[in-house]
């Protein structure tokens, strides 16, 4: 087994010297920076998520992915996730395969309901079709990944499909990941579908997390699918630095700000700093330290978890692009020797 590490973002608009926010255009061209350099010091994987704010605004993930293709070598490139509620699933599918086109075997999609309902206005969506979207929306996904001539038929959907292929084809179907936040429902919607599972984490702890893992390869097992492919895969906020104390400094800064930012645009109640900072410990799942430390507990969670990758959010609340790109590489050749070696 190999185990893969790697970074997401969902962008970071900088910040300007007065404390106003910089352009979003330049979110886009820093997000592609990191990507770079992610894929220069080893790192497995890179997520590109789906937000449509001033502060985070890569609200086409699967855009930037083509743009990454053409402009790296070796490491993979998914969707972290695509909010596939209010998308359309043969495009996301003819997108990334276009990226697959220039990135053979590195472009996969998590796909994912979004951590809130914003999208169902943007796209004239209406959010009491929440669940049925999502469901209908993900078979038809994975039917045109499948193969071609695909035969369809789903209630978010006015006409059938009769014979269709999704073009262009890439060599390989795409790996396509079921996004969840824990729900117990998406779990099993994850084994019925056959489908790897991602989990996108902000809170608890790694005890917590390995019963979400332990339901999910029982259920797994008990559909009869074949056991090597019940993959579990983690993204989690997180920042590595020099030191344990410049690191948590850094972050929680950063964090805070984007999260009462945030909770303010979707009239949330933000956590204090005390909150998010209690989640900083062994025993939390915000993954910030020094790279000794990071590698120790992420080797502790796949003692616990047994999952194949995870990936750190750290470009948060506006923080400086050059704290973005040091901390990439001090993950790529501080932190990921050390897994690789204990693996």
């Amino acid at each position: 087994m190999t185990f893969e590490l790697g970074v997401y973002s969902f962008g970071n608009t900088p910040r300007l010297a007065d404390g106003s926010r910089g352009p979003t255009a330049q979110a886009i061209r820093d997000v592609l920076e990191a990507i770079k350099l992610a894929d220069e010091v080893g790192l497995d994987f890179f997520g590109v998520g789906e937000h449509h704010t001033r502060a985070m605004p890569l609200s086409s993930p699967t855009s930037v992915i083509n743009a990454a293709a053409a402009s790296t070598h070796r490491i993979k490139l998914g969707t972290t996730v695509t909010v596939l509620s209010t998308d359309d699933p043969i495009r996301v599918f003819q997108q990334l395969a276009t990226a697959a086109s220039l990135a053979p075997g590195r472009v996969e999609a998590v796909a994912g309901r979004g951590s809130s309902t914003i999208t169902f206005p943007l796209f004239d969506h209406d959010e009491h079709d929440y669940d049925m979207l999502y469901a209908s929306k993900l078979a038809l996904l994975t039917a045109v990944n499948a193969g071609e001539n695909v035969t369809w038929n789903g209630p978010h959907r006015t006409r059938p499909l009769e014979g269709v292929t999704a073009f262009p084809r890439p060599e390989g179907p795409l790996k396509i990941w079921l996004g969840t936040g824990g729900s117990p429902d998406s779990v099993h919607r994850a084994v019925e579908s056959g489908l790897p599972m991602f989990l996108g984490i902000l809170g608890g702890t790694p005890e917590h997390w390995a019963h979400y893992g332990h339901a999910y390869r029982a259920a797994w097992a008990q559909a009869g699918h074949p056991a090597e492919r019940a993959d579990i895969a983690v993204a989690v906020h997180g920042f590595v630095a020099e030191s344990a104390a410049q690191a948590r400094s850094t972050y929680l800064e950063h964090e805070h700000r984007m999260m009462a930012e945030g909770s303010a645009e979707l009239g949330r109640p933000s956590p204090s700093r005390a909150d998010r900072a209690a989640n900083y410990g062994s025993d939390g799942m915000v993954f910030v330290g020094s790279p000794d430390e990071i590698a120790d507990r992420i080797l502790h969670l796949h003692g616990l978890l047994g999952h194949t990758r995870q990936i750190l959010q750290m470009d948060v609340g506006g923080m400086p692009q050059r704290d973005f790109l040091r901390a990439i590489e001090l993950l790529g050749t501080k932190v990921l020797p050390q897994i690789r070696a204990e693996l």
